[in-house]
């Protein structure tokens, strides 16, 4: 039995590099962090009216590369609702990742809390950078499918280019430490194969993919593209609520409304007027929540859905806000007997039956009794390590709904997932949940339990433990509705074919795109930061060749 001291020693030489690591990146003032005032204003500062090539609505995930592409021909505004995530250290590393989510309901978090109709807690991006500057930061491409099943006709050379102008500003190879590498070890004992080592591509097996926080855990976020642009081009604008799409009539008969502007609102509560000239267009980058609340918000949706909120009807678009989906999250988390390295999503199992293996492991300040394995560092409160095994479908298939909640653009909307509504959803739970207790059951998780008097181990959970006939599918489908979770990979409500065309546009409005995970189809079925950051760099390539050919 190892001695008490050894063991008071090796969590104190733990807490002490933790403790001098962040010291040590609190030092480090990268370029992004004292040059980003040189392109953002606050919206206060904005004259009452403007006139761009390109206005892109939210400068988020897709919205910042979209913003640096068209940049380097093109004179851009970029308005977002939140404001900027350096200086934050909540945001900016990510041992502050369950912090900022759990302040999410805080009128200043950079994430915005809101709960589904199914009593899901969820959140989603109010910050330049968007969701990609408070995820768990996994990176990771498309699977096929995405592009086979999207309705959209790839240009597959400039989709590859795109994603690796991404990946050279913001990509990197995670060293991994206890738990994740015990979690690789264990998919493989549970047969979840190959091992395929690092790479950036959706593929069946266990892997290591990418991801935006370096070698320091610094975050690199869709914020940092920014710095490919042309900042003479470039304005952004934050704090700045964009309340309506402003829209006029062609003079002759027959003829599409086109985009001309759009009207925001300061955080004084003053509204300025931003406008588009010559072919200029507006471009939609709010996400799959703020696109179609816009969209709605503006006139440009369900005629008598509309009409109900006495919103003016601008052109009758049935779909906006249908075929909205989120991607189920089920989990299980144990109190480890040592502690763990702080840890995202780096590792993950993609199984054949649909379903997906994903782990973290997150130190949590926590007040404890002193009987506890917890120790208390100098003029630090006592640390509860925490690690996670989580799984994810493919899909999903279930379809949720969507519905104003106010008129007011800064309320959230009203959204339902039904979650597991679909059988298939709910099978490929099944099997993933039955995956995690074959992960759980391998020799790699005995480090992972604690020894009892008698030489026994057993893991200590947090939450509810995995069933115990884990062969009994109602058992299991049980496990899965009582536990369900979100892992904030929502998407639809502007689809492709539906709201959108192949070059997303907006069916029936002239000089009006969506570009963002609104527009969707399918999901991409990993972790979508990196294809909607590829998206956001492929349309705007897409709008400068058009241009460029007199289109």
């Amino acid at each position: 039995m190892r001695k008490p001291t050894v063991f008071v020693l090796r969590h104190l030489l733990f807490f002490s590099f933790t403790f001098f690591a962040t010291i040590v990146r609190s030092q480090q003032i990268p370029r992004q962090e004292a040059n980003y005032r040189s392109f953002v204003i606050n919206a206060t500062r904005f004259p009452s009216e403007e006139y761009f090539d390109y206005i892109i609505v939210g400068g988020g995930t897709a919205g910042c590369p979209l913003a640096a592409t068209l940049s380097r021909a093109f004179r851009v505004l970029v308005l977002e609702r939140g404001g900027v995530p350096y200086g934050d250290r909540n945001v900016m590393f990510q041992e502050g990742f369950l912090t900022v989510l759990a302040d999410a309901d805080a009128y200043d978090s950079p994430a915005q809390a809101f709960t589904s109709e199914d009593g899901v807690p969820n959140s989603r991006g109010r910050v330049l950078g968007g969701s990609s500057a408070v995820n768990a930061g996994f990176y990771s491409r498309a699977e096929e499918g995405f592009f086979a099943n999207s309705g959209i006709n790839w240009d597959r050379k400039m989709v590859n280019d795109s994603f690796e102008w991404v990946e050279r500003k913001i990509v990197f190879r995670p060293e991994l430490k206890t738990w994740q590498m015990g979690v690789r070890d264990g998919l493989q004992e549970a047969g979840v194969d190959p091992y395929n080592g690092f790479t950036l591509d959706h593929t069946t097996g266990t892997k290591i993919g990418g991801t935006i926080f370096d070698s320091f855990g610094r975050r690199h976020s869709a914020a940092d593209l920014l710095f490919y642009s042309r900042l003479s081009n470039l304005k952004i604008v934050v704090y700045a609520s964009v309340e309506k799409i402003l829209m006029a009539s062609n003079s002759y008969p027959g003829s599409h409304k086109s985009a001309t502007g759009v009207v925001f609102r300061d955080r004084r509560g003053r509204c300025h007027n931003a406008m588009v000239r010559g072919n200029g267009e507006v471009l939609l980058s709010a996400g799959a929540i703020g696109t179609p609340q816009l969209l709605m918000l503006s006139g440009i949706g369900p005629r008598n859905y509309l009409s109900s909120w006495r919103i003016p009807v601008a052109h009758d678009l049935p779909y906006v806000g249908k075929f909205f989906y989120d991607n189920p999250r089920n989990s299980i988390s144990i109190v480890p007997p040592m502690p763990l390295e702080q840890s995202l999503i780096q590792v993950v199992g993609i199984t054949p039956s649909g379903a997906y293996i994903e782990a973290a492991s997150n130190v949590i300040p926590f007040a404890a009794p002193a009987r506890t394995v917890f120790i208390r560092t100098p003029s630090s409160p006592l640390y509860l390590t925490v690690a996670t095994l989580m799984s994810k479908i493919n899909g999903p298939l279930s379809i949720g709904s969507f519905s104003l909640a106010s008129t007011d653009v800064r309320v959230n909307p009203i959204v339902r997932f039904n979650y597991f509504h679909n059988p298939v959803d709910l099978e490929k739970c099944v099997n993933g949940t039955r995956t995690i207790g074959d992960v759980l059951r391998s020799s790699s998780m005995d480090e992972f339990k604690f020894r009892d008097g008698l030489g026994n181990r057993e893991f200590r959970f947090i939450g509810p433990p995995l069933p115990a006939d884990q062969s009994n599918f109602e058992v299991m489908a049980d496990f899965c509705r009582r536990t369900v979770s979100t892992i904030w990979h929502y998407h639809g409500g502007c689809l492709v074919g539906k709201v959108v065309d192949g070059d997303f546009r907006v069916f029936g409005i002239n000089s009006l795109r969506i570009v963002d995970g609104s527009t969707f189809v399918v999901s991409p079925g990993t972790n979508p930061q990196a294809t909607v950051m590829m998206l956001g760099r492929y349309v705007g390539l897409k709008i400068i060749r058009e241009r460029m050919k007199g289109k």
